[in-house]
């Protein structure tokens, strides 16, 4: 039985080992040219004017909110498009009850301003 397993654990074992040696080769023959910018930590293309502490606007968490949303939808969404003919009127009824229901929320968060960025 465990020899059925031999072609994955082969195939494991080879690509571990690619990804190695292609690291290693990066970095013993790659050019090492460092200076005070490239050493310097990188904080979104500038340098950093605050501590780790400051507020955020709530607009990026209601903007993380929504792609969750979306995110589910298409989850839920493709499933049941594939099984539609199976599920008959009652299928379409709750998806339509779903659908409606992420709408509600889209629009709640258009209302709220989070899709307009000064």
């Amino acid at each position: 039985m465990l020899a059925e397993y031999l072609p994955t654990l082969l195939f494991l074992f080879v690509a571990t080992g690619i990804g190695i040696a292609l690291l290693i080769i990066g970095n013993l023959l790659g050019p090492k040219r460092p200076s005070a910018e490239k050493l310097s930590a990188y904080e979104c293309g500038f340098s950093a004017f605050e501590d780790a502490r400051m507020q955020f606007d709530v607009r990026y968490y209601l903007i993380a909110i929504q792609f969750i949303v979306f995110d589910l939808e298409i989850i839920f969404i493709v499933p049941w498009a594939t099984v539609f003919r199976d599920l008959g009127v009652l299928g379409l009824i709750e998806m339509g009850i779903f659908a409606g229901m992420l709408l509600l929320g889209f629009i709640y968060v258009w209302k709220k301003g989070a899709l307009e960025w000064e």
